[in-house]
C-alpha cells in the first residue's frame, strides 16, 4: 500500500483518496499498485455498498508522475500496476462515486469513464494530452469517448488535446453532476447518502446490468491500447516529448 493512496472503510463505503497534494496527486507506480489492490479487494467484499474516489489538495490528479513512470515501468511486456488498475475498474461491480476538482489530467480523466457517478466542481479542467507526449489513449477511452461525445469531439480532446470543463463534460455524459464552487463535498455526501438508502442487492445488480453490455468490448480495447502504449514508451517521440516537458517545467520554475 502506498502512503499516497488512503483507503478507509466507513461502514459499507470504501473511501479511496489520492493523497499526494504536494505533487498535485501525480500518480506513481506504487500508487497505481495501491489503487489496483483496493479495487481488486473490493470485488470480493460482499458487505461493500459503495466506493468513493477523490483527490486531496488543489487537484484531483495531474496524471502520471512522468519521471517515476518512465524510470520504474518494465519494458518486457509484463503486467504492470496501471493495467491492473484499469482492468479492475472495468470489471468492478460496486458502484463508484468520483469527486473531481481542479485538474484531472490524462488517466485522471480516463479513469472516470469507469465510474458510475462523476461529480465535478465548477472550474474543474479535464485534459488528455496523450498525443502531445507521444503516447496513445488508455482505459478504453478511444472506444468510450467517441460513443459518448461523437467522433469529432473525441478528436478534439484526444488528437488536439483540447481541455474542457465540467459543463461540457456533463453535456456529453462524462460528468453526472456539477457542484457549485466550494460545495463538492456537500453534493457528494448527498448523493452517497441517497445511494446508501437504496436496497443494496438491487443497487449492485442494476449497476452490473448497466455495465454488462460493453464489458468484454471494453477489456478488448484496453488490451489493444495497452499494447500500443507499451510500444510507444520506447519510442524517440516519447523520450523527446517528456524531455521537452521537464525542460519547460524547469524553465518555468527558474
Amino acid at each position: 500500500m502506498s502512503e499516497h493512496v488512503r483507503v478507509q472503510r466507513n461502514e459499507d463505503v470504501l473511501a479511496i483518496t489520492l493523497a499526494r497534494p504536494d505533487r498535485r496527486n501525480a500518480i506513481t507506480v506504487a500508487m497505481y499498485a495501491a489503487l489496483a489492490d483496493a479495487f481488486e479487494a473490493a470485488a470480493t467484499d460482499e458487505g461493500l455498498r459503495l466506493i468513493t474516489l477523490s483527490g486531496e489538495g488543489q487537484d484531483f490528479t495531474a496524471g502520471n508522475d512522468l519521471g517515476d513512470f518512465m524510470a520504474e515501468l518494465p519494458r518486457d511486456g509484463s503486467d504492470i500496476p496501471v493495467w491492473r488498475l484499469l482492468r479492475a475498474l472495468a470489471k468492478n461491480e460496486v458502484p463508484v462515486v468520483a469527486s473531481v476538482h481542479g485538474n484531472a489530467v490524462g488517466i485522471g480523466t480516463t479513469m472516470l469513464f469507469h465510474c458510475d457517478f462523476v461529480i465535478a466542481e465548477e472550474g474543474t479542467r479535464f485534459l488528455m494530452p496523450f498525443v502531445d507526449l507521444g503516447l496513445v489513449p488508455e482505459a478504453a477511452s478511444s472506444l468510450i469517448l467517441p460513443r459518448l461525445a461523437g467522433r469529432r469531439r473525441a478528436a478534439r480532446y484526444l488528437l488536439l488535446g483540447e481541455p474542457f470543463g465540467p459543463e461540457e463534460a456533463q453535456e456529453f455524459g462524462l460528468v453526472s453532476h456539477v457542484a457549485p464552487a466550494g460545495q463538492l463535498q456537500a453534493v457528494t455526501a448527498k448523493i452517497v447518502g441517497a445511494l446508501r438508502a437504496k436496497p443494496s442487492e438491487a443497487l449492485r445488480l442494476t449497476q452490473r446490468l448497466l455495465r454488462r453490455s460493453q464489458s468484454d468490448e471494453v477489456l478488448e480495447r484496453m488490451q489493444l491500447e495497452n499494447g500500443h502504449f507499451s510500444e510507444r514508451l520506447t519510442s524517440s517521440e516519447v523520450r523527446d516529448a517528456i524531455s521537452a516537458f521537464f525542460a519547460s517545467r524547469a524553465k518555468a520554475v527558474s
